[in-house]
């Protein structure tokens, strides 16, 4: 059997959620433990691939070191290829974005990002890079963005 955290509510469905390692159910007050129990059982199969899915999300990629060498490879290839120079490069934990690029074009990467795969440390890198020319999310901004990355959307649809 599954344990899952449950929360009855006026609503019309039976809803399954996976956050934080956690699964979450969401069930009409009047539904019955027992249905409930055999709903989620039923699900047992989606419910445990999700649960793999979100545990190999929150497990590094990479060592520290190896981090470190694909935002240096991925910084000096894209400023030969944009034209855009920070005056630094750090990497520390953000807890409010994936990177950061301030008015003294000075880039943070979020150390997070070692969870993930490379492209997405590559996107994040670039989009702190054209903040250089554009300190704002302006259409110009993201046509400068899909100018050295075409398919950046679809990246970016893989950070959560």
């Amino acid at each position: 059997m599954i344990s899952y955290k449950l929360e009855q509510k006026n609503i019309k469905n039976l809803y399954i959620r996976i956050k934080d390692n956690t699964v979450i159910v969401s069930a009409p007050k009047k539904m019955k433990q027992k249905t409930i129990d055999e709903i989620v059982q039923k699900k047992s199969k989606w419910i445990s691939n999700k649960l793999k899915e979100e545990k190999e999300q929150l497990e590094d990629k990479y060592n520290k070191e190896e981090f470190i060498e694909i935002i240096k490879e991925n910084v000096n290839d894209l400023t030969k290829q944009t034209g855009l120079y920070p005056n630094k490069v750090r990497i520390r934990e953000i807890k409010y974005a994936w990177g950061s690029c301030s008015s003294k074009k000075n880039i943070t990467i979020n150390m997070k990002l070692i969870k993930y795969d490379r492209e997405i440390i590559r996107y994040v890198i670039l989009h702190e890079l054209c903040h250089i020319r554009y300190m704002n999310h302006s259409k110009e901004f993201w046509e400068l963005v899909k100018m050295y990355m075409p398919n950046y959307n679809e990246i970016r649809k893989k950070l959560k």
